[in-house]
């Protein structure tokens, strides 16, 4: 008998230093009772610091006066939370390896990143250290661990999931996202969550984004195609579309700009005041995020305007768009900081369509590549994000989780 490997935080170092003393239990009935539930460090929790990654910001922050309402909401639906999670410095990376406190354990794919920025909500997930995890998404900090740690990510339509007592990053980019292992967990999170502007329809379309899987390396693009051969008679009528048909680069630009933009509103008075020990990479993101002008902030604005009425266009109820969720499996921790780079600037030509339309993005265990996970995406409709959630409930058995 194969004994399965027992893990617990410090072997796979998901938890930040400042994390609970004692777990917080939920009401005794409810949709998730019962649940543990890991929370990225962006999260209010009553009585406790939210640090955001930054050992400075900790310091200097004030402990919350009341539960954010994510932790309210999973609280009243029977939760308990049970540990606060590492996230990448400020939330500025998609590998997991921007973080002061370390790079959480990725047990899925031995010796590679786990994604981030939501990178010890991902590595908790794919260690079985609670049932489902809280990260958040605005790059693809949810989309890109997901796909790495080969478990169920969700971003969600931007504004959908109450961020009200939830430490910002880019606001009109920003998203609640989480992970699940369980199909049907996953889904009740959304249940749980998800607020207003709800669009059902049934999906009768699946478009497959050719300049999409374009940029995937040929094994993950491989892999998928072969998941989309054995999901077709769960699949309804499935077509091609070039989603960018100039390129990314120039959505790239724009999402990098207004993110950049929007992140010194909300931290370039205090980072130079306080002149913070940002670590590598981070501290070039902050250096780059300075000299976006204003004018350069409107250029991106007016981009992500196109981009969003193109996606809308897409995209209309009824109607997904198939993608990879990242272009290669997760790269070795051991890669330079010009590979990640590279990685990072590739993932996001993939991750930002979704992000600057504000459309709901669910992505899937789909597949495994040399041994490593590799999700595969749908983005959806504005508001179509339990269609998305049943979905992958239909898909789950196909998985490679």
């Amino acid at each position: 008998m194969v004994t399965a490997p027992v893990y617990d935080g410090d072997t796979i170092g998901c938890f930040v230093p400042h994390d609970l003393a004692r777990p917080i239990v939920g009401a005794a009935a409810g949709p998730l009772a019962g649940r543990k539930v890991a929370v990225k460090d962006l999260y209010d929790i009553a009585g406790e610091k939210t640090g955001g990654g930054s050992p400075e910001w900790l310091e200097d922050a004030a402990p919350a006066a009341r539960h954010s309402i994510v932790v309210e909401k999973l609280l009243a639906a029977g939760a308990t939370i049970t540990h606060r999670t590492i996230p990448d410095e400020f939330f500025f990376s998609l590998t997991g390896t921007h973080s002061r406190y370390g790079i959480p354990v990725n047990v899925r794919a031995p010796g590679r990143v786990p994604g981030g920025s939501s990178s010890g909500s991902a590595a908790a997930m794919a260690a079985g250290l609670c049932d489902l995890a809280m990260g958040s998404d605005t790059g693809g900090s949810v989309r890109v661990p997901a796909s790495f740690c080969g478990v169920f990510g969700m971003r969600p339509t931007h504004g959908r999931v109450d961020l009200t007592g939830g430490m910002a990053m880019a606001p009109s980019l920003d998203t609640g996202g989480w992970f699940a292992n369980d199909a049907a967990i996953f889904a009740t999170v959304g249940e749980v969550l998800l607020d207003g502007a709800r669009v059902d329809a049934n999906i009768a379309r699946v478009q497959i984004a050719a300049d999409g899987f374009a940029l995937a390396d040929e094994a993950v693009r491989t892999a998928l195609q072969g998941f989309l051969t054995r999901a077709a008679g769960l699949l309804p009528s499935v077509s091609t579309v070039t989603v960018a048909p100039d390129g990314f680069a120039d959505w790239l630009a724009a999402f990098r700009n207004v993110q950049a933009h929007e992140v010194m509103a909300l931290y370039g008075a205090w980072a130079a005041k306080r002149q913070p020990a940002f670590g590598p990479g981070v501290r070039e993101r902050f250096r780059y995020a300075a000299a976006v002008t204003v004018a350069m902030a409107a250029t991106a604005r007016a981009m992500r305007a196109r981009v969003r009425a193109h996606m809308h266009a897409l995209v209309p109820p009824g109607t997904i768009i198939c993608l990879p969720t990242t272009p290669t499996i997760a790269p070795l921790r051991t890669a330079s900081d010009a590979e990640l780079e590279n990685f990072r600037l590739a993932t996001l030509a993939l991750t930002s369509p979704a992000g600057l339309a504000g459309l709901p993005q669910v992505t899937l265990p789909a597949v495994r590549v040399d041994g490593c996970p590799s999700g595969l995406s749908f983005i959806g409709w504005a508001g179509g994000d339990e269609a998305l959630l049943a979905l992958a409930r239909r898909l789950a058995p196909l998985c490679a989780h």
